[in-house]
């Protein structure tokens, strides 16, 4: 068994989302993104499918040409390969669920462009 937190030691980034790995599993890989008001992460996209859980605040998710408010509680799942991007309308934390096959490390270049 294997036991964390979304909520302790949560570090907002100054100009940047915060980016780290709570969690590493068998299957996946649990990220947490911690996003200040009007922090964004620029339009990209995995080469596996995600889910994205919004665990506290607001974020408008961008697909496909289309954005969606999503608030506390909502759940999203994206395949492969479609682009998307993420802004905070207030500050947020997202939990991201990674296939096993994916890094943290790409999560972090992604929020390393969007300064």
């Amino acid at each position: 068994m294997n036991k964390t937190s979304l909520i302790e030691n949560i570090v907002y980034g100054e100009k940047k989302p915060s980016v780290s790995m709570v969690l590493e599993t068998e299957f996946s890989k649990e990220i947490r993104i911690v996003f200040q008001k009007g922090q964004e992460m620029k339009e990209h996209k995995t080469a596996f499918p995600i889910i994205v859980e919004i665990f506290e605040g607001e974020i408008v998710f961008g697909v496909e040409n289309e954005e969606y408010k999503l608030v506390k509680g909502d759940l999203v799942t994206l395949p492969a390969s479609i682009p998307h991007h993420l802004v905070a309308n207030e500050n947020s934390i997202v939990r991201l669920t990674l296939s096993k096959f994916d890094t943290a490390e790409r999560v972090q270049d992604v929020a390393n462009k969007s300064e």
